[in-house]
């Protein structure tokens, strides 16, 4: 099978494309636009590989997508090309409307013109994987409940809105084209090589540098944390197994505050770096609380019990041991 996969020099992007290259015997055509947020590094790996091709193109460009197709012929899209940082769609939401919306409608046109062109069994067999966010849904405030695939959008910010909008393009074109789409909704990703933006590579670059370990409000706010290989094994289950036209909610059951979090990495940290920067006794003598952040969610949760009884799919990494490997990993690297 040949994958086409956006964004797959990003975080998420990358960990699909090395997935498919190390662990099945997919060829891989991975399409990124290398912003700030790419790292051809967590690529190296797989780069000088046969079956792997890298093309730098914008997923805006519908002339350069429509050459990918009929230049390469996938049998899949995996769609994970995204502004994703929330703090800077609220200060610049330009970028997240452009690539988010506008470029998820160019590349779906240009899918769907390919699409149309294939014989009956390709168009069968032909997969377009939507990766989004359970921010889509919103704010689940201060209850037991979680996020479902029939929840509701209730969009909080700039770049879950964006998100949400490219959602309903994606059921749009299957409804009304039959192009062949699932979408995925996952909770917060942590693991390797993601962006030093992000709130756990955030502080743990942030303390072994001696740098303040900025929490918005009180830190009470809750999430659930999907290691990232995880994340990457239930979309192949969904590539596999997966019914058209359907959502799928991924997600871990992990569930903490932003506040307790941060005391998890700094306590992992006096173990791994006992050597305090200049004038710090303790990581967590670094904390700082800041006013909290706009249209700031309190709870993201996930059912992802329909992903688990109908496709197969479950977790495998424990938390604290993922969040051990991310700062094994980090602290390993920090000075390469």
């Amino acid at each position: 099978m040949k994958i086409l996969v956006t964004g797959g020099a990003g975080f998420i992007g990358s960990a699909v494309v090395r997935y498919l290259i190390n662990f099945t015997h997919n060829h891989v055509i991975n399409i990124d636009k290398l912003t700030y947020a790419a790292n051809l590094k967590s690529l190296e790996m797989v780069s000088n590989n046969e079956r792997y091709h890298f093309e730098q193109i914008d997923i805006c460009n519908g002339q350069e997508l429509n050459r990918i197709f009929r230049q390469y012929q996938p049998d899949a899209v995996f769609h994970l090309a995204a502004e994703s940082h929330v703090d800077k769609s609220i200060n610049s939401s330009a970028n997240f409307i452009e690539t988010n919306i506008t470029g998820t409608y160019t590349l779906l046109e240009a899918t769907r013109y390919y699409w149309s062109s294939l014989s009956e069994k390709s168009k069968n067999n032909f997969r377009f994987i939507h990766v989004s966010t359970d921010e889509v849904y919103g704010d689940l405030e201060n209850t037991e409940l979680f996020f479902t695939e029939s929840m509701p959008y209730a969009p909080s910010n700039p770049y879950s809105a964006s998100k949400a909008s490219s959602d309903h393009l994606v059921s749009a074109w299957h409804q009304t084209y039959g192009l062949p789409t699932i979408i995925t909704h996952s909770t917060n990703n942590y693991g390797p090589f993601q962006h030093a933006e992000k709130l756990i590579p955030l502080v743990i670059y942030n303390a072994i540098n001696g740098k303040p370990l900025p929490i918005y409000g009180d830190g009470s706010q809750v999430r659930d944390w999907l290691y990232v290989e995880d994340h990457v094994k239930a979309l192949y289950k969904v590539l596999e197994k997966g019914k058209m036209g359907e959502t799928y909610n991924i997600g871990c059951n992990n569930e903490y505050k932003n506040i307790d979090l941060i005391f998890t990495i700094c306590s992992i940290l006096e173990e791994l770096v006992p050597n305090h920067p200049v004038g710090i006794k303790q990581y967590k003598d670094l904390i700082q609380f800041v006013p909290d952040r706009l249209g700031h969610d309190y709870r993201y949760a996930i059912d992802s019990s329909k992903i688990k009884k109908e496709l197969g799919w479950m977790p495998q990494e424990n938390f604290i041991s993922g969040l051990r490997k991310t700062v094994e990993l980090i602290v390993k690297t920090r000075n390469l």
